[in-house]
């Protein structure tokens, strides 16, 4: 047997999009145009195999283009990639829901796919049949699905609604039937798109103690996400897609580095085009940006990394510079929903004395204590007491989840808006029996 699970060799899909219908006057243009059109299709049928690339025009777009790589069995490999980047059209393919336009895609064993939300349910049956349902498509016995049964109903949490139509169940209830479905039953490799996407954290986090169990038997995965914290603990290999191709397929930490770099804004936002802005002052703030570990510029931070907040700032030249003796500078930072959760000031500390020039003010964070969201920024200069300049609602940046506390453990959103450093310890007194001395044992622990 072959150690390889997933073969793809030079895979492409097109699709045709947003043409318009074309109108024919005569019975002879109808039949040409269909004479046209059937040639195209066998001509790619007989060339699907090879590297025959169909001709790319305004009505049509890649998808995926020229996509190699292998997956060795009992692997677990991550796909990332921004969105539009073919990363579902990958897994369709793999799943046989869709015909590749050119290569090929080799599946050694039996495939388990979560692509979609009830994909491959009936709505019209109820929860306890699309399991034997489903379980049938994927080639199990009766004898098989039962003895899994009521682990998946415990897994999924719907014993009161089991006999229920599934058209009748909300969301969450079919992701939990689903993915319970798809990772009980056994398949020797597994394709899942985005099932965290839906569901509460609790949900979330039984999914990846699922997955990772899953992992550990020896099956075969492929996981698309964009929780770069699951990608990153469950996966051996990543591949990471951007337009339709494979840019790296290595070990997580090279490609979600290379998925986050793609992801960075080529512009770093023009402050000085800004007119939602207060004060009158000698400096304007001109240019801000983030850095990380590495000093590269980034709008993609993760949390408990080094982050550095860059700001670009202008003095006008005639400004006498006995007037700039005491400078100002806070950065404060509001979630999505408008909370201000900090304010970043040199105002504690020290004020700038500084001549008139351009330059640069520079926080520096040695661990970002953001959860995982994206965040806006209000910026704030003041001069000898006036207000300079005052920008509200700047484009700030995202954080995704990362190992806060350094224990190999990941800080996820729903624990907290922030993360503080902290220290616990335990006393603990052992109550001497009776007739013996009084004095107890005082033993102290910490962590």
């Amino acid at each position: 047997m072959t150690d390889i699970a997933i073969r793809v060799d030079k895979l492409g899909k097109m699709y045709r999009i947003g043409r318009a219908q074309q109108r024919h006057d005569t019975l002879r243009d109808v039949i040409g145009s269909w004479r046209l059109e059937v040639g195209d299709w066998v001509k790619r049928l007989r060339h699907s195999t090879s590297n025959l690339q169909p001709p790319t025009s305004n009505d049509t777009i890649w998808a995926l283009r020229d996509v190699s790589f292998e997956v060795r069995r009992g692997e677990v490999v991550g796909i990332i990639g921004r969105n539009g980047a073919g990363k579902s059209t990958l897994l369709k393919i793999l799943s046989r829901i869709t015909e590749p336009t050119t290569g090929r895609a080799e599946i050694h064993g039996r495939v388990g796919s979560l692509l979609e939300v009830g994909t491959g349910f009936h709505p019209e049956l109820t929860g306890r049949e699309n399991i034997y349902l489903n379980g049938a498509i994927l080639g199990m016995k009766k004898t098989e699905i039962d003895r899994q049964f009521d682990e998946i109903v415990a897994f999924a949490e719907i014993a009161q609604f089991l006999d229920t139509p599934v058209k009748r169940y909300s969301s969450g209830m079919y992701v939990r039937l689903a993915f319970a479905v798809a990772a009980h039953l056994e398949p020797e490799i597994l394709l899942v798109d985005e099932v965290l996407a839906v569901g509460d954290a609790a949900f979330q986090k039984k999914c990846l103690g699922k997955m990772g169990d899953v992992a550990q038997e020896g099956r075969t995965i492929l996981l698309v996400s964009h929780n770069m914290a699951a990608i990153s603990g469950l996966s051996q290999r990543v591949a990471t897609l951007d337009q339709g191709s494979l840019v790296i397929f290595a070990d997580p930490a090279s490609a979600i580095g290379k998925y986050l770099r793609l992801s960075e804004s080529t512009s770093t936002p023009l402050l000085s085009d800004l007119h939602n802005r207060r004060g009158e002052g000698p400096i304007r703030f001109t240019s801000f940006h983030c850095e990380g570990p590495d000093g590269t510029v980034v709008t993609h931070l993760v949390s408990g990394q080094y982050t550095k907040l860059v700001l670009g700032f202008s003095v006008s030249p005639d400004v006498n510079p006995e007037n700039l003796l005491s400078v100002v500078v806070a950065i404060a930072v509001y979630d999505s929903a408008g909370y201000k959760l900090t304010n970043l000031s040199n105002h504690y500390f020290q004020p700038f004395e500084m001549s008139p020039s351009s330059g640069q003010f520079m926080c520096e964070i040695e661990r970002l204590p953001l959860r995982s969201g994206q965040y806006v920024l209000e910026l704030y200069c003041q001069a000898n007491g006036l207000v300079s300049d005052w920008i509200h609602d700047v484009q700030g940046f995202e954080v995704s989840d990362g190992d806060y506390y350094e224990t190999g453990r990941i800080t996820y959103a729903n624990q907290g808006a922030v993360f503080l450093d902290h220290a616990w310890s335990v006393n603990t007194v052992h109550e001497a029996p009776a007739g013996a001395s009084s004095r107890g044992a005082d033993d102290s622990q910490k962590s």
